[in-house]
């Protein structure tokens, strides 16, 4: 009996070692690369590299690599493998030279459930689809005042609502990230809903910690975890659980809005870019390929909410660190002011050429800032080659911004925050091919042109009327805190009126 226990026991750990040694030999043969596949780290089983990486500072761990396998090499989540393209040279050889085969995104599981099943809206949507809706958008936003002065007076009217805002503190200490984000998203939801919200609307205020928190997610373990082993995480409790709730508020939240626009929608009258969609969508009636459905009006309105709120709000915190932390770059720009503007009258884009150094240091804030540290997924449509390396027919790729941003290659002082990477030798303002905190190519952020305006208008709006300075013995930290985008971690200013 014993012998037979024995002999049991062994059979039992023989067949233990032999599921484990067929699993890695499958893993292997599932997971192995090309020939002349761009080189890697050792990938562990089923998980690749998801636990050597810092989740709290992704981009610093692929910089790192870049060290080591140079600015085109290959890493694995989970099941999905995608190549990293470092390093100014590479990003444009990949989403500007070869545009038209990087132009594509690549499946992503966490996305098909936020858009429920489809590939639509104007950030994941493909093909004829997504050349169509981003066309339509870029012309009804211009229509609509995008890169006009209509535009620019709207910007100007809630700059008039934020300093408002901050005199309303009395020179006390207050956080300054509500306030930005009610009126950078003020500006996107006068183009995409024709109206603005105050700052005490406590729904709009709910949409905006549910969009904060939905980008903060997306870009942390959880959005990771999922995206890696979606089978598994959609039954799991968690906080990525999160990221779905709150895109689901937010899209019904826009749904409201177009019920509200088709009850007293004036066909010779569209007021805004979901009007226009609902008067196109009966242009196109039978197209379904188009993308002109209510649904995708829905998703469409959400992709250009959530971008144009996030990454200018953000940006303008990352200005006021920058600003407190250098407070001679603070004074040399409101000693520009004064002498362009004066102290009373409001600034207008006009006055940009004039204020180059102004201009050279919002320049800097974005670079400093790295708004968004990697970039979105791109998918080769065909095989090609990148840095002498063979990229398979559809694999996913990221052209990493933080490379360009930091590039030793490209700037002088790369890890300082120095306005004159945007100055010559004579004070004028010099544009540089490597600043591409929009990305470029194709897929290039569709409202730069408003971000821009934007960013200037508020920045010198608050810098003209205020001073800012943080809590005694408080030390604003520049590292920031990784999600979708790159924010500073909570900080509370004093606002002092000049």
């Amino acid at each position: 009996m014993w012998l037979y226990d024995l002999l049991f026991s062994l059979d039992v750990k023989a067949i233990l070692l032999f599921i484990v040694f067929f699993l890695l030999v499958a893993n292997f043969l599932k997971n192995r690369n090309a020939e002349n596949y761009p080189p890697g780290p050792l990938a562990l089983p089923l998980v690749g590299h998801l636990f050597s990486v810092d989740l709290g500072r992704p981009h610093f761990t692929f910089t790192k690599l870049t060290k080591a396998y140079g600015n085109v090499f290959s890493i694995r989540f989970g099941r999905d493998k995608m190549v990293f393209v470092c390093g100014y040279k590479m990003v444009k050889e990949a989403i500007v030279t070869q545009a038209e085969n990087f132009v594509d995104r690549p499946y992503s599981p966490l996305f098909e459930r936020v858009y429920n099943g489809t590939s639509a809206g104007l950030f994941t949507s493909n093909g004829e689809t997504w050349k169509k809706q981003r066309r339509f958008a870029l012309s009804t936003l211009r229509n609509f005042g995008l890169g006009k002065s209509s535009m620019e007076q709207s910007i100007c009217e809630e700059c008039h609502h934020l300093l408002e805002e901050m005199e309303k503190e009395k020179g006390g200490a207050f956080h300054p990230a509500r306030l930005f984000n009610n009126a950078v998203s003020n500006i996107i939801c006068q183009l995409v809903m024709g109206r603005r919200f105050d700052y005490s609307d406590h729904n709009f205020q709910i949409l905006l910690k549910y969009l904060s928190g939905a980008m903060q997610l997306e870009g942390s373990i959880w959005g990771l975890l999922y995206e890696a082993f979606p089978g598994v995480m959609k039954h799991l409790p968690g906080p990525h659980n999160k990221i779905f709730s709150y895109y689901k508020y937010l899209e019904g939240f826009i749904s409201q809005e177009i019920q509200r626009h088709k009850k007293d929608l004036d066909p010779n009258n569209p007021r805004d870019y979901i009007d226009t969609f609902i008067l196109e969508m009966h242009n196109h009636q039978g197209e379904s390929n188009l993308g002109f459905s209510e649904a995708n009006l829905a998703l469409c309105s959400l992709d250009l909410f959530v971008a144009g709120t996030e990454t200018t709000s953000t940006t303008l915190l990352w200005a006021l660190t920058f600003l407190i932390k250098n407070p001679d770059v603070q004074e040399k720009v409101q000693a520009e002011i004064d002498r362009v503007i004066g102290q009373t009258r409001q600034p207008t884009m006009a006055d940009r050429p004039n204020m180059p150094y102004t201009d050279a240091v919002i320049h800097e804030i974005q670079r400093m800032g790295n708004i968004v540290p990697l970039n979105g997924l791109r998918m080769a449509a065909k095989d090609t080659t990148l840095g002498g390396y063979f990229i398979p027919k559809g694999t996913a790729l990221m052209p990493m911004l933080t490379s360009v941003l930091f590039d030793k290659n490209e700037w002088e002082t790369p890890d300082t925050f120095n306005p004159r990477h945007f100055l010559d030798a004579e004070g004028k303002f010099v544009r540089r091919e490597a600043f591409l905190p929009f990305s470029a190519g194709k897929r290039v952020c569709l409202g730069e042109g408003l971000a821009r305006m934007e960013l200037f208008l508020f920045f010198v709006s608050l810098f003209q009327k205020f001073t800012f300075s943080t809590l005694d013995g408080v030390e604003l930290d520049t590292e920031g805190v990784i999600g979708t985008t790159h924010v500073p971690k909570p900080f509370k200013v004093y606002a002092k009126a000049r």
